[in-house]
């Protein structure tokens, strides 16, 4: 299978190229910074994973709220605008998204079926769905993937957080309460691979067994066997990332219901295993 990877530099990225390679399949990449350079890869492959996304954990700007959504919109609106003109078209798109979709909730549970919130995240996450979408006008099946805290070694969230809880200066963020839908990378890989190969429409990528923040605290300094006494007061977040604070201080409850029901397996379905690989691998 010939599978065209938009945003494959990131941490994801670089785990699914390595899957994808060592079964054999053909690996092309291609940016978003270039639509219509980017159409022309993808024209030549069978899937196209979409990847692509200006990061999300930063202060929210003025600025940078505009470039987290021209990443996963505007940007995605060219390039089907480019893929429109070229003879041959992909048989699937598959796009990523987030668990931000629902919104957030310390009481809800939330799973694919489950309606969008109405924060800032959520609306992305409906406009950049609603844009993905747009591959089924050309022909293509759609499927996307909202993605938890994805853990591992070598990026996301928790390669920053390693550090700090191997010293013995980890601890619970502001009230511990909030919801932590995390997916080991192995898996985060395995459901996309899932998506490639046939599976279509909303899959969450989230462990069946979600944690709140002061579980996963626990677990992680138990990992690491250092303590987890000295707290993270939500102003701190706040001082930091102002509204973008609501990545870290806020969460969601999110099962992955329709992601097991299309056959998908988990490698790791509670946390303390999961957390044991990654900090083997660190």
């Amino acid at each position: 299978m010939n599978v065209t990877i938009l945003g494959a530099s990131g941490f994801i990225g670089k785990h699914l190229i390595a899957a994808l390679t060592q079964r054999g399949d053909r690996v092309t990449t291609a940016s978003l910074r270039d639509p219509a350079a980017a159409a022309r890869t993808a024209s030549a492959a069978d899937v196209v994973v979409n990847l692509a996304g200006e990061p999300v954990a930063q202060r929210w700007t003025p600025a940078a709220k505009a470039k987290i959504r021209s990443s996963r919109v505007d940007s995605v609106r060219a390039f089907f605008d480019a893929l429109a003109s070229e003879t041959r078209k992909p048989a699937a798109f598959v796009s990523a998204s987030a668990v931000g979709y629902y919104g957030t909730s310390e009481t809800a549970t939330f799973d694919e079926t489950s309606p969008p919130g109405s924060d800032f995240l959520a609306e992305v996450c409906v406009a950049w769905e609603a844009t993905a979408d747009h591959a089924a006008t050309l022909g293509m099946r759609v499927t996307k993937v909202r993605t938890g805290l994805v853990l591992g070694s070598d990026g996301g969230a928790l390669a920053k957080l390693l550090p700090l809880f191997k010293l013995g200066v980890g601890g619970v963020v502001a009230s511990g309460k909030q919801w932590y839908p995390w997916i080991h990378i192995d898996d985060q890989v395995g459901i996309y691979l899932h998506a490639i190969d046939g599976t279509t429409g909303v899959l969450d990528a989230t462990a069946p067994n979600p944690v709140r923040n002061a579980e996963f605290t626990r677990a992680l300094g138990a990992a690491v066997h250092r303590p987890t006494f000295l707290p993270t007061p939500a102003f701190a977040i706040q001082v930091a990332f102002g509204e973008g604070a609501i990545v870290v201080t806020d969460g969601q409850r999110v099962l992955p219901t329709r992601t097991l029901a299309t056959g998908y397996r988990f490698r790791y379905e509670t946390l303390e295993p999961a957390l044991a690989a990654v900090v083997a691998n660190s």
